[in-house]
C-alpha cells in the first residue's frame, strides 16, 4: 500500500476548556497511533498508509469532544501518490 501524507489542523470550540489543552488531546491520539508525524506550529502531518491516517483523524476529531470541546472543525489535506510520498522527501533539504 502506498505511503501517504495528511497534514491535520484541529479546531477545537469550547466556551469552558483552553484550546490549546484540547488540541494536546488530538496530539496525543496521533502519538498513541504509531503513525510517523511532525507536529508544526499550524498542523500535525502524517505519514502512512491513507486508510489507517483517515482512521487517526476521526479519533482525534472524537477525543477532542471527549475532552470538553463543545464541537470541532478540522482542516484535512491529502497527498497521495501510488508510488508514495514522504514528509522526509518534501521538507528534508530545508533541515539543518
Amino acid at each position: 500500500m502506498p505511503i501517504s501524507n495528511v497534514g491535520l489542523q484541529i479546531l477545537p470550540f469550547s466556551k469552558k476548556k483552553d484550546t490549546y489543552a484540547l488540541v494536546d488531546e488530538a496530539i496525543k491520539v496521533i502519538q498513541e497511533s504509531g503513525v510517523k508525524y511532525e507536529v508544526t506550529a499550524m498542523e500535525t502531518i502524517l505519514e502512512g498508509e491513507l486508510d489507517e491516517l483517515l482512521e487517526v483523524v476521526k479519533k482525534t476529531i472524537h477525543a477532542t469532544v471527549e475532552a470538553g470541546a463543545d464541537e470541532v472543525a478540522a482542516e484535512v489535506k491529502i497527498h497521495f501518490r501510488p508510488q508514495g510520498t514522504s514528509i522526509e522527501e518534501k521538507v528534508g533539504k530545508y533541515r539543518k
